[in-house]
């Protein structure tokens, strides 16, 4: 659906009304959602599930950037009932190569940058971002220029390994902050199992997942020596509590019982099974990937599913 992606622009100039064949603009977590209802076998007119779809980013019916999202969804449509807070992506494509870049836009979202640095200043993650272009990414964020607002959970984890110094002259791959976080938090998370950091959950239509009491925490076990592994896991853990908490209540409120867990960032082994584990503890089924990726290597499946739906819904009117 991003109107400024090739195949999007490619469909629709070389397709349409002159060849008669129709293109279907399908939103990238519906995908995510159809991909793996196919692969599960579930029916063209199964019930609806509540998908939990976390990655990097896909464009959004309100034409923002999103990438943690709340949908209750089936083959041929979806709501979003919730999402993680939007949050700016500096420098745009930038961004999704610098982790400090997403650590400054969370930091200045919560609580302002000016006053992280008065606050937290003692912090070797704290002068190290601010001895970067700060002030102009200040600039750029208040007119607005390249700073696209996403509620993306890729760069969230990109702007906890930023204030951890993990990637601080850029990653060499997708990812690679996140999966050193990963790697930090596997070995000491079961000690951890009580110690996540708080969320915060704001409630409307839809309902926001908010980062201030996570940011917090964070800071403050930095400030008290606290090792870089147990912060990545009790990140890990609020991020998986939150998740889970915020699906089962949501499915419970409609009556639904599958939940769908997709997107790059469930390749998080240890983020699946402990959002996993709070949804099954809710009474709920839970779908994952086993033969299709949870990336966007599962994409066109989820597009041909949904496409294939609608034209099924078509021939049957």
């Amino acid at each position: 659906r991003h109107p400024e992606y090739l195949p999007t622009k490619t469909a629709r100039s070389r397709f349409g009304a002159e060849t008669g064949v129709e293109v279907v603009d399908v939103q990238h977590h519906h995908a995510h959602v159809a991909a793996c209802l196919a692969e599960h076998g579930e029916p063209v007119n199964c019930r609806p599930v509540m998908g939990v779809l976390l990655d990097g980013l896909g464009w959004g019916d309100d034409g923002e950037l999103w990438g943690g999202e709340f949908l209750v969804a089936d083959y041929r449509g979806y709501e979003r009932v919730a999402h993680f807070l939007p949050v700016a992506l500096p420098g745009a494509a930038k961004a999704m190569r610098d982790p400090w870049r997403n650590t400054w836009a969370h930091l200045e979202a919560a609580f302002g940058w000016e006053t992280v640095v008065r606050e937290w200043r003692d912090l070797e993650g704290v002068r190290d971002i601010d001895s970067r272009p700060v002030g102009t990414l200040k600039q750029m964020l208040e007119r607005s220029l390249n700073c696209p607002p996403a509620s993306s959970a890729g760069r969230l984890f990109d702007a906890v390994a930023g204030i951890l110094g993990i990637c601080p002259d850029g990653m060499s791959h997708e990812a690679e902050a996140a999966m050193a976080l990963e790697a930090l938090a596997r070995p000491v998370i079961a000690e951890e199992s009580g110690s996540a950091y708080p969320v915060a959950i704001e409630d409307g239509s839809p309902a926001v997942v908010r980062w201030e009491p996570l940011w917090s925490a964070l800071l403050g076990d930095l400030r008290a020596g606290t090792g870089h592994d147990r912060i990545s896991a009790r990140f890990h853990l609020a991020l998986a509590a939150a998740v889970g908490g915020l699906a089962a209540v949501e499915a419970g409120r409609r009556q639904l019982s599958k939940v769908v867990l997709s997107g790059g960032v469930f390749q998080n082994r240890l983020l699946l099974e402990a959002v996993a584990r709070r949804i099954r503890s809710a009474g709920l089924d839970v779908l994952t990937h086993r033969r299709f990726p949870a990336n966007d290597g599962g994409i066109a499946l989820g597009q041909a599913a949904v496409a294939a739906a609608r034209s099924i819904e078509k021939a049957n009117w």
